[in-house]
C-alpha cells in the first residue's frame, strides 16, 4: 500500500469521454501507486460557482496532506492564472478562477504553479492533463515543493452566494441550501409552508420537507420522491417562517 496523501479528482469533465481516464493515466505515469479519489466529475460545464461549493463541503473529509486537483476552466489556454494553496492542510492545485475561494481564508498563501510542474508540452485545451494533473501529483509525492513556487499577491475570489437560497441539487432530487439547520419549525418556498422534520421518514411520502442534510445545511425533500421533480432549483429563495 501507498503512503503517500491522496489526490483527490473535481471535474466537469463527465464519464462519456476518456478526459478523467487520461487525467489518471498521466498522473499513474508519473507517480506510480499514488491513491486517487474521484470526488465528483458531473459538475456542470463551466459552473465555477458550483464546484466552489462542492469543494467547500467536501474538502475536510480528506486527510491532511491531501491535494485536491480541481479542473473546471472555462478559461482554459487563455491568460488566467495556474495556482497552487496550502489551505486547512490540505493542498489545493488548479485554475486561478474562484475554485478555492470558498474554502480559503484571506490570509491563504497562495503561488503561481509553475510550468515545469507540468508536462513538457501544453495544448491549449486540456490543462487538466498537461498541468493540473501531473503537479498534483508530484506535489502529493514530494517531487516538488510549494516554496519553490512564485508567491502571488491574490487570488480570484467568487462573490458570496445571497443567504437562503438553494445552491445544488442532488443525485435524488433534494435541494441542498445555505441556509444553517434547525430541528423544528417551518421554511417558505415559493409562498409554500414546508415542515421541518428529523429524517425523510418522518415526512409524508410526496410532500415537501425540509431537514438537516449530511454537511449540516438545510435541505427540501419530498420522501418517496423528488423535491426537483415538484420544481425546487438552483436559486431557488427559501427562507425561515417565524
Amino acid at each position: 500500500m501507498s503512503d503517500l496523501p491522496p489526490l483527490v479528482l473535481l471535474t466537469d469533465f463527465g464519464h462519456r469521454d476518456a478526459y478523467v481516464g487520461v487525467m489518471k493515466g498521466v498522473i499513474a505515469t508519473v507517480v506510480p501507486r499514488l491513491p486517487i479519489i474521484d470526488l465528483c466529475h458531473e459538475i456542470a460545464p463551466q459552473d465555477v460557482d458550483h464546484a466552489a461549493d462542492v469543494l467547500a463541503e467536501s474538502w475536510s473529509w480528506f486527510p491532511e496532506n491531501s491535494v485536491l486537483v480541481a479542473v473546471v476552466d472555462p478559461g482554459v489556454g487563455t491568460e488566467r492564472r495556474a495556482i497552487v494553496a496550502r489551505i486547512a492542510g490540505r493542498w489545493f492545485v488548479g485554475p486561478d478562477n474562484g475554485l478555492c475561494s470558498r474554502i480559503a481564508p484571506e490570509d491563504t498563501e497562495v503561488r503561481a504553479l509553475p510550468d515545469a510542474w507540468g508536462l513538457p508540452k501544453r495544448s491549449s485545451t486540456f490543462h487538466g492533463r498537461d498541468l493540473f494533473a501531473p503537479a498534483g501529483a508530484r506535489l502529493a509525492a514530494g517531487q516538488v515543493h510549494f516554496h519553490d513556487a512564485e508567491p502571488l499577491a491574490d487570488f480570484v475570489r467568487l462573490p458570496p452566494a445571497p443567504d437562503g437560497t438553494v445552491r445544488t441539487v442532488d443525485h435524488f432530487g433534494n435541494a441542498i441550501t445555505n441556509l444553517p439547520a434547525r430541528d423544528h419549525g417551518f421554511v417558505c418556498w415559493r409562498a409554500h409552508r414546508v415542515p421541518v422534520v428529523r429524517t425523510y421518514g418522518d415526512g409524508v411520502p410526496g410532500a415537501l420537507v425540509a431537514l438537516t442534510g449530511s454537511n449540516g445545511a438545510l435541505e427540501l425533500a419530498v420522501p418517496g420522491g423528488s423535491a426537483a421533480a415538484l420544481g425546487v432549483a438552483i436559486g431557488d429563495a427559501v427562507e425561515w417562517q417565524s
